[in-house]
């Protein structure tokens, strides 16, 4: 049995989930509205607050899509009633970012500044302290563009494994790799 799709999901007050009779669920909260097309083999069930998942057998593809469809409407909850953040750290000599609006400015080591034109959805600033490296923090109600957004902004500048440039998401630890040994 999937551990995760047995667990109930409470929805807390200010939410309203409803489940349409195509299996669309949609949740609806303080800070947004989100909509998920559920597989037919997994049936919704609301009663006094709480959301129950069940399946129609314990075949293996039921049994994953019974965990994933549990995962994914819970994180809708949580964020149409709290949101998700994350926060991204740029590391390197005379890297920058700035915010204008909805469009964030990268200088990234290349021979031009990089423009990235973010969705409305997503909520951006950067702090830029000195002696301490640029911050981008991001949030967002859905927590699948989030992740799509701060993923792309990742890739412009991958951390490198020898001085660790590059942009990272904060506390995450890359193995660096030690350099050529010293000729004799």
């Amino acid at each position: 049995m999937s551990r995760i799709g047995k667990l109930p999901i409470n929805i807390p007050q200010g939410v309203a989930v409803s489940v349409s009779n195509n299996n669309v669920v949609t949740v609806k909260g303080p800070l947004g509205t989100l909509t998920q097309k559920i597989d037919s083999s997994i049936k919704v069930n609301l009663e006094d607050g709480v959301l129950m998942l069940n399946r129609e057998s314990d075949q293996k593809r039921q049994k994953a899509l019974h965990g994933l469809y549990r995962a994914l409407i819970a994180n809708m909850v949580k964020g149409v009633f709290e949101g998700f953040k994350i926060v991204q750290e740029v590391i390197g000599v005379g890297y920058k970012v700035q915010v204008q609006g909805q469009v964030l400015e990268l200088a990234l080591g290349y021979s031009h500044n990089i423009y990235i034109e973010l969705p409305k959805e997503v909520k951006i600033e950067t702090i830029t302290e000195k002696g301490k490296n640029p911050l981008i923090i991001m949030t967002c109600y859905d927590n699948q563009l989030l992740g799509q957004v701060a993923a792309k902004i990742r890739s412009l500048r991958k951390p490198e494994p020898y001085k660790g440039k590059g942009i990272r998401f904060y506390g995450e630890v890359i193995r660096k790799k030690t350099g050529k040994a010293a000729a004799k």
